[in-house]
């Protein structure tokens, strides 16, 4: 049986997939479990993934997506959105938290302890903040796939207001990057390249 880093090797950025062999529910619901537990700043995931499969959709995403055949011929495209509606992320919080048997006084203590690190941020800084959790969680999902070897793509070549406009997103959720998901219909034309370890890492 591969091991987690067999299959990192094995995985590599797909442009081409194979538009009729199909994704289980199985392994698109541990994709999107592993999304969904993916550690983000202060727990609150300013997040949201749209699970994009409607061919039609996808066909009106991709002229904005600079015709990348991924959008179109990957089974699942799902579209990482920052979630700046932070209030309804902090209260989302709470309610959970109290179902897990959070004391009113925990409970009351976290949301200050939120609204206190947030406060006076405007939105390009609440931007930046939800940024970076949404790609921790993409990493997550990147991860499963190889797991499950299952192809996948990361894209930020889009027109962020454009798809924006094409989803019909509410304001507040602001697109960041796709995860294409499918089967490879080629192997990669080249040997996976990545810089040495002593390029990457300093032990001190």
């Amino acid at each position: 049986m591969a091991s987690f880093l067999d299959n990192l090797y094995w995985r590599f950025a797909t442009k081409q997939f194979d538009p009729v062999r199909a994704v289980s529910e199985a392994d698109l619901k541990s994709v999107l479990m592993a999304i969904r537990l993916a550690p983000t700043s202060l727990g609150l995931q300013p997040f949201h993934v749209y699970v994009v499969s409607d061919q039609s959709l996808k066909e009106k995403m991709r002229p904005v997506a600079f015709d990348q055949a991924q959008v179109t011929d990957a089974k699942y495209v799902l579209v990482f959105c920052a979630d700046l509606d932070i209030e309804k992320k902090i209260e989302g919080y709470i309610k959970a938290a109290a179902s897990g048997g959070a004391s009113a006084a925990i409970q009351q203590g976290r949301r200050e302890r939120f609204k206190q690190f947030l406060a006076g941020k405007n939105e390009a800084e609440l931007l930046t903040w939800a940024s970076k959790s949404t790609y921790i969680a993409l990493g997550f999902g990147l991860a499963v796939c190889a797991e499950l070897n299952l192809d996948s793509c990361p894209m930020e070549g889009f027109t962020p207001a454009k798809i924006a406009e094409v989803m019909d997103l509410p304001v507040h959720h602001k697109p960041l990057v796709f995860l294409a998901i499918g089967y490879r219909l080629h192997g990669p034309a080249y040997n996976k390249v990545r810089l040495s370890e002593d390029d990457l890492f300093t032990f001190v």
